[in-house]
């Protein structure tokens, strides 16, 4: 993998409020300074949920490595860089560490740990995959491209900046959805469906399930255990357009589909709010 940034979905409401989706990928030590923006809707893929192998097997072949080797100072941020000759000897270094990881978690694998302990230490070398909704993007601009910034979000950030400016927004009607992850053969299907797959596709972030196929049924089957076990983070991403730029939760202009599941009567009666 590789720092990547695309639109999967960009809409705009009538009343001008524009609702884009992105797909990110980043290292995954700086989630925690992305997950800081309030305004996002967002949901990751989960390492654990994959198999200890296959994480050690990614981070092998492809190790996430700093974008950038500055030189220790006071202050967050670095103004100074190594000599080519320490650079090289730095990169060893962290090479190094993630080899001597691998060996530790190969131990736990060893004792049968479960994946959710072992493939945490792993977690300094991961790339990692983001969906991120949002009407409000001008203040996660203004922060994280600015030099200061820690240079691994910055250079995810500045990815997202222009792919959102490249992007063209699509006109969506009054009561209309945005629908990520929706692919054109499959709009034919009753928007009920449509909501509930988009929703399942974003928990999953991507279209396909683990097995790397499409299967509908499979999406609807996990749409439904999400919204018995209220895991409803992946309900955000899907929303109707608004006639007004007022701020519906975090976004504007625009309700999601998680607060129209949390409003039902029969959401309340089984004891899920």
């Amino acid at each position: 993998m590789a720092y990547s940034a695309r639109v999967l979905l960009d809409s705009v409401s009538e009343a001008g409020i524009r609702l884009t989706t992105m797909e990110v990928t980043f290292p995954r030590f700086v989630l925690a300074e992305f997950n800081t923006h309030r305004n996002f809707s967002r949901n990751s893929a989960s390492s654990r949920a994959i198999p200890t192998a296959k994480i050690v097997e990614r981070v092998e072949s492809d190790p996430v490595l700093p974008v950038e080797w500055g030189r220790n100072q006071k202050g967050m941020s670095a103004s100074e860089f190594l000599t080519p000759e320490d650079e090289e000897e730095a990169r060893r270094a962290w090479l190094d560490a993630r080899d001597a990881v691998v060996e530790q978690v190969q131990r736990l694998q060893h004792l049968r740990v479960h994946k959710q302990v072992a493939n945490r230490l792993l977690e300094p070398f991961l790339w990692h995959t983001v969906i991120v909704t949002a009407t409000e993007w001008n203040n996660f601009f203004e922060l994280r491209c600015a030099p200061s910034a820690q240079p691994e979000i910055r250079e995810a950030a500045v990815r997202m900046r222009a792919a959102r400016k490249e992007s063209t927004p699509q006109l969506v009607p009054l009561g209309g959805w945005h629908l990520p992850l929706i692919q054109p053969d499959e709009r034919r299907l009753d928007v009920e469906t449509l909501k509930k797959i988009s929703a399942a596709r974003c928990a999953r972030v991507s279209y396909l399930t683990h097995a790397g196929t499409r299967e509908m049924e499979k999406d609807l089957e996990l749409y439904e255990r999400l919204r018995a076990d209220r895991h409803l983070s992946p309900f955000e991403h899907v929303a109707t357009s608004l006639g007004d730029d007022a701020f519906h939760a975090n976004f504007r202009g625009w309700t999601q589909m998680r607060q129209e599941v949390e409003s039902t009567p029969k959401y309340a009666r089984e004891g899920l709010l």
